[in-house]
């Protein structure tokens, strides 16, 4: 049941959402509503012009679901012509033990003769209103590089490489028990699937899986295809591979034992055995242990990562009170009655520390020098960097200016590195 605030934050944001079901005015006689049914072939038509043919069927299977529907999308329209999309997709953001309601902003398409006009500003704008409405704690995203800073999101959870398989014959790979085969998932494969990426995604810290929706969507797109490998009428390996082509890309892997990793690799490599493959590195699963061997590695290029927009910090730091609990006591730092202080120089936040967990977060105003507090400082920009990312404290410390910590040894429990392992509706690659 929600408290008296978020009550009364959570009817606001409803009220705010409502408000969408009729057109809302934008300058030059635009306007944004929510999408309507006559609305979807120019949807559709926008999004294959401004993006890739397949959106148009991704977009269809996202608001005709149940779990979705025609109100995750909102428009732009003049007069009659929708001129701007986007679309906001549920998701979940597990940290720990903790469970976080999530937003991802997809299928954004803009008419080329509207650009620049602040149409896709007012469309994030739609889209937080309606995660805050269904009580998202943050959003998450794969954008171009930039521009979706703009609207509050910062680089995160590393996005990890895409790396090439040796050129090796088939016959060197070593078998399995040779009774296994792949073939295209079906829709009763959907539990044994989801078993295994939770299976794969238990070693880290920071995962997002796929929604029950998500994986009905994957199992009709064009994107990509699914793939099961079977034995014995069970399910003991699955993969997401681009459809064969110049070079076939291989992600999301998952398997029961490294035999059933061998023959997965086997079989996806049978697919298209002239084209080359690349395969999405999950290090410490099983498929990323059995295919040391077989795949070239190399050192970064690029950093990749995925976007994070926090909206409320206060609130989010509170839904995580029973994380940083675990963190202290299993460090065994006792600092009861003593408070947790986080600057972002504009505001900071105090969680006090009881004798049996912590308390409910405190906000507060600016506070220029948080270590005269024994409290930690950094810029609000870095702190999804902070709480979902490979470096924790002690790494950004070393390579931002703007971030520190008085006690380091208590910062360094609570913000240690983290590792991340996101299952999103579109590969970033």
């Amino acid at each position: 049941m929600l408290d008296g605030m978020a009550g009364r934050c959570h009817s606001l944001a409803v009220t705010m959402i409502k408000g969408y079901s009729e057109a809302v005015p934008l300058a030059d006689g635009l306007a944004l509503r929510e999408a309507r049914p006559a609305d979807l072939d120019q949807i559709g038509a926008l999004l294959s012009e401004r993006g890739e043919p397949d959106d148009a069927i991704d977009h269809r299977l996202v608001v005709t679901d149940p779990d979705a529907g025609l109100s995750a999308c909102a428009v732009v329209v003049d007069g009659d012509r929708v001129v701007s999309t986007a679309t906001l997709l549920d998701e979940e953001v597990r940290i720990g033990d903790v469970r976080l309601p999530a937003g991802q902003v997809e299928l954004v398409a803009t008419d080329s003769a509207y650009e620049g006009r602040g149409l896709v500003r007012a469309l994030m704008h739609w889209a937080h209103e309606r995660s805050a409405a269904r009580g998202h704690l943050v959003q998450a995203m794969i954008g171009i590089p930039y521009f979706y800073r703009l609207f509050g999101y910062e680089y995160a959870i590393d996005i990890p490489q895409a790396l090439n398989v040796k050129a090796l014959p088939p016959q060197a790979l070593p078998p399995g028990d040779g009774t296994a085969a792949l073939r295209a998932a079906r829709p009763c494969d959907i539990p044994s699937m989801a078993a295994l990426q939770a299976s794969a995604q238990s070693g880290f810290d920071v995962t997002m899986p796929h929604s029950e929706a998500c994986w009905r969507w994957l199992l009709e797109h064009e994107s990509s295809n699914l793939w099961v490998l079977e034995r014995a009428d069970t399910v003991i390996a699955t993969a997401r591979t681009t459809p064969p082509g110049e070079e076939m890309l291989l992600a999301e892997a998952a398997a029961r034992d490294e035999a059933a990793a061998r023959d997965l690799l086997s079989g996806v490599a049978a697919l298209s055995p002239d084209d080359p493959i690349r395969i999405v590195h999950r290090a410490g699963t099983v498929t990323g242990n059995a295919w040391q061997e077989f795949i070239e590695h190399e050192p970064q290029r690029n950093a990749e990562q995925y976007y994070i927009r926090i909206p409320d910090v206060a609130a989010l730091l509170d839904r995580l009170r029973p994380l940083f609990w675990q963190r202290l006591t299993t460090a065994g730092i006792d600092r009861t009655g003593r408070d947790i202080v986080l600057s972002t120089f504009g505001a900071h936040y105090r969680i006090p520390v009881l004798a049996n967990g912590l308390g409910e977060v405190v906000t507060g105003g600016a506070m220029q020098s948080p270590g005269a507090s024994g409290g930690a400082g950094l810029a609000p920009d870095h702190l999804a960097a902070l709480l979902f990312g490979p470096h924790g404290i002690e790494g950004l410390t070393r390579i931002r200016p703007d971030v520190y910590a008085a006690d380091e040894e208590l910062f360094q429990v609570l913000f240690p590195p983290l590792t991340g392992d996101v299952l999103s509706y579109y590969l970033p690659y």
